[in-house]
């Protein structure tokens, strides 16, 4: 993993769970390295540690029991594109032409770039739950079942910022996994993983919850807008989109995201928001999330002094607390609605904030066309605004916290 330089400008590095499969991920996924993350220790199963952990559980093989219950419902997701590779101007110049002759070629090659991912089946109807980044760009999407049936698949929707997508396959009675309750995760509780990594189909590991409310700065995806669960289970390169269980065998997250370089950290989206955002990509096809169109960060001493030193930074910072804005994009909500770069945010809707993340969910929590009313510090001058937040606008690069 390349480290980022230690600036304050510099958005962090991050790594979403690639595709596997021959030729380029799709999606532009950066592909990890080749060093296997090491497994969790083996976990005990007898009666006694199974009690402890869980204060209910006391089959000895609750594991096996609960992959026999949703393995079924686990599905490999095959997604495949066309690419057309532009011919290099200098290939047409006459004089370039005439000396390599007619190896040089003349007109755009095409190329299949194909990629495996997970998924589970929510619904037995046939809607299939993924990530989004797993059929990003997909020309053609299929499904195959644990029992070796293949089926067609169309895309229904997804969405980029918090990379879930649903998919569609024309089939009845299908298995379909039970969803837990993801905001009732604690620390310690079992995890159970099921995917297809490296393209080893149907592939189990377990380990523990080992966080809840991961921020997307933290696990280095800021241009995502989920509060992640952290997991010690082993996830790899293909079991994006694929479940995570409790100790229940319920769903309680989508395995996603891991950190380069690093063991026993994998992150999955938690699925009571899996779940909220499929149920609007099924009704309307795409999820309109509110946003601002600031960069900011959260303000502390070190960052305060390395803007006041910057001549280029083109404004100085007098708090020591609140979330500053670094930049505010034209036309945005922000923009219309008072917004400066350079002011600090003390206050939303009342509640005092110091990190970015805590104004990025206060956003996502709002409605667009809504009031947000932002208390900000100017040039050591107290203000209140009132942003009416707009519907994020899926063309707009995303940069670093951008809600």
């Amino acid at each position: 993993m390349t480290t980022p330089r230690n600036t304050w400008k510099q958005s962090a590095i991050y790594f979403m769970l690639p595709l596997v499969g021959a030729g380029t991920a799709l999606a532009g996924n950066r592909l990890l390295s080749e060093n296997a993350f090491s497994p969790p220790a083996i976990a005990q199963t007898n009666t006694t540690v199974a009690q402890n952990r869980t204060g209910t559980i006391a089959d000895p093989n609750f594991i096996a029991t609960a992959v026999e219950r949703v393995g079924p419902a686990v599905v490999r997701i095959n997604a495949s594109r066309t690419v057309q590779s532009r011919v290099p101007e200098i290939f047409n110049d006459p004089f370039f032409r005439q000396f390599f002759g007619a190896d040089v070629p003349t007109a755009p090659s095409q190329r299949v770039e194909r990629g495996t991912g997970s998924g589970f089946v929510i619904s037995s109807d046939g809607l299939i739950l993924t990530n989004a980044h797993v059929v990003s760009g997909a020309d053609t999407v299929s499904v195959t079942m644990k029992d070796g049936r293949e089926l067609s698949g169309k895309v229904v929707g997804q969405d980029p910022l918090t990379d879930v997508a649903v998919v569609r396959v024309q089939a009845n009675n299908l298995p379909a996994v039970s969803l837990g309750n993801s905001d009732a995760l604690k620390p310690g509780e079992w995890a159970i993983a099921i995917g297809n990594p490296l393209g080893l189909d149907n592939t189990v590991t377990a380990g523990i919850i080992s966080a809840t409310g991961r921020s997307s700065s933290e696990v280095r995806v800021p241009d995502k807008r989920v509060n992640f669960i952290q997991t010690d289970a082993a996830i790899n390169p293909g079991n994006s989109g694929g479940p995570l269980l409790n100790q229940r065998g319920e769903v309680i997250g989508m395995n996603t995201a891991i950190i380069g370089g690093a063991q026993g950290l994998g992150f999955a989206v938690p699925i009571n928001t899996a779940q909220r955002i499929s149920q609007q990509l099924i009704s309307k096809g795409r999820v309109d999330h509110p946003y601002l169109g600031i960069q900011m960060r959260g303000l502390t001493a070190d960052l305060k002094q390395q803007i006041n030193r910057d001549r280029e930074a083109g404004f100085q910072v007098q708090d020591d607390q609140g979330v500053v804005i670094f930049r505010v994009l034209p036309n945005s909500p922000a923009a219309k609605g008072g917004l400066r770069t350079g002011d600090v945010i003390k206050k939303v809707n009342g509640q005092a904030v110091t990190k970015a993340d805590q104004v990025q969910q206060a956003v996502e929590n709002a409605s667009v066309g809504g009031n947000l009313q932002l208390e900000v510090s100017r040039g050591g001058r107290t203000t209140t605004l009132s942003v009416q937040p707009g519907v994020f606008p899926t063309q707009t690069a995303q940069g670093n916290e951008n809600p």
